[in-house]
């Protein structure tokens, strides 16, 4: 894979995984590294993350609406509510991964949810790290920060599973809570003029 940027056909530079196929394109150029809030919505983040482990994104992406079929739009009061019914439910979807290790954590997941105090975005978020350079190549890019190490550490601490280290970053930076578009990539232009 390439260190740099990747101009496409489109004549535009994007990270070297967000080159394609187009369902990556769409993803990296709308998506990932922008600040995203709301429990529901991260809860998918986290969901989606620990089932990624040991897969490619592209695979989740790909099964992303069964996800959000077979899990209630990932809405954390109803999966919280799941039982062993909806756990063979799951277990016989074809349009998700079927694993019941990830499928019992999601379904943790979402009672540790439930039981946060000042609800899952604001955890999240009080981990979000000061900026700092953007990178210039994919080899700049952290596989796991102290900031990450930090929250996976909150997350377990409140009965989360599979937020290991390297899940937690991954998060981080598909949430928008760090910014790890490179720096030629046409993506970090426009944050910039966002003012993000």
């Amino acid at each position: 894979m390439e260190d740099g940027v990747i101009v496409g056909a489109d004549g535009l530079a994007r990270c070297p995984w967000g080159a394609e196929p187009e369902l990556y394109r769409e993803y990296h150029d709308g998506e990932w590294g922008r600040p995203l809030r709301g429990d529901d919505e991260l809860f998918e983040r986290i969901s989606l993350e620990a089932f990624q482990s040991g897969l490619s994104w592209l695979t989740i992406l790909r099964r992303r609406e069964g996800f959000r079929a077979a899990f209630d739009g990932f809405r954390i009061e109803a999966v919280a509510a799941y039982t062993e019914a909806d756990v063979e439910r799951l277990l016989g979807d074809a349009g998700i991964i079927r694993n019941r290790a990830k499928i019992a954590a999601t379904i943790a997941n979402a009672k540790a949810a439930l039981e946060l105090g000042g609800g899952l975005t604001e955890l999240i978020w009080s981990f979000a790290p000061a900026g700092r350079e953007r990178p210039k190549t994919v080899g700049d890019v952290p596989a796991t920060t102290p900031e990450s190490k930090a929250l996976s550490k909150a997350l377990k601490a409140n009965g989360f599973r599979f937020v290991g280290p390297t899940t937690a970053y991954a998060m981080m930076q598909a949430v928008g809570m760090v910014d790890d578009h490179l720096a030629d990539c046409h993506v970090a232009s426009a944050l910039e003029s966002e003012g993000r």
